[in-house]
């Protein structure tokens, strides 16, 4: 139930729905999948079939460049993670999905949004404005990468993010910022001493 309830919060905040509107569509179609820490969601070459709620745990996307596993989001509760170009055009992945703790994740395939979407404007409405939530984080955080110095942007995600910094390991989060793992380590001593003085 509470389950439940996250992710018909989180669909709350793009359209107002209720709970009769969530029970008749969303509820049968979401599959509540359980993973361990260091499971793998989903293979690069592989078509992503569902779209996930983070119900509880850490998820990252990233891709291999050689032998370097190039992190592009790093996702815990309450926020959606999938390899997006591959869901929407049901073409093969470039992105692995791999979980850093343990995962429970409230998923929904392709097909079955699709008939949720002929079968109601308002979901189909609510489904666009997720999908246009998720493009605006995307363009900002793509932004932020080419804007701000590798200081900079370790402060501000340090500033949004503080939690994530405990939870996540620094390899992790230096490859997301696109930070060397030396300069990221540096930022962080700095950091540490100034909040001693």
């Amino acid at each position: 139930m509470e389950t439940d309830q996250r992710f018909f919060q989180f669909l709350n905040k793009f359209v107002s729905l209720s709970q009769e509107e969530y029970n008749q569509f969303i509820k049968p179609i979401v599959t509540i999948r359980r993973f361990d820490k260091k499971a793998v969601i989903l293979k690069s070459g592989e078509t992503e079939p569902y779209i996930n709620f983070i119900i509880s745990g850490l998820v990252r996307k990233y891709y291999k460049k050689d032998r370097e596993e190039i992190n592009t989001q790093i996702s815990y509760e309450g926020h959606i993670i999938h390899s997006q170009e591959s869901y929407h055009s049901q073409q093969p992945s470039e992105y692995f999905i791999e979980t850093i703790e343990p995962t429970v994740l409230a998923s929904i395939s392709y097909e079955d949004i699709e008939k949720v979407y002929d079968a109601s404007h308002k979901m189909e409405r609510m489904g666009r404005h997720i999908i246009s939530n998720a493009m605006v984080i995307k363009d900002h955080w793509q932004m932020q990468m080419i804007k701000h110095s590798p200081r900079e942007r370790f402060i501000n995600f340090v500033k949004r993010n503080p939690e994530l910094v405990q939870r996540v390991p620094q390899k992790f989060l230096a490859s997301l910022l696109n930070i060397k793992p030396e300069t990221f380590s540096r930022f962080k001593h700095l950091l540490r001493e100034h909040s001693r003085k």
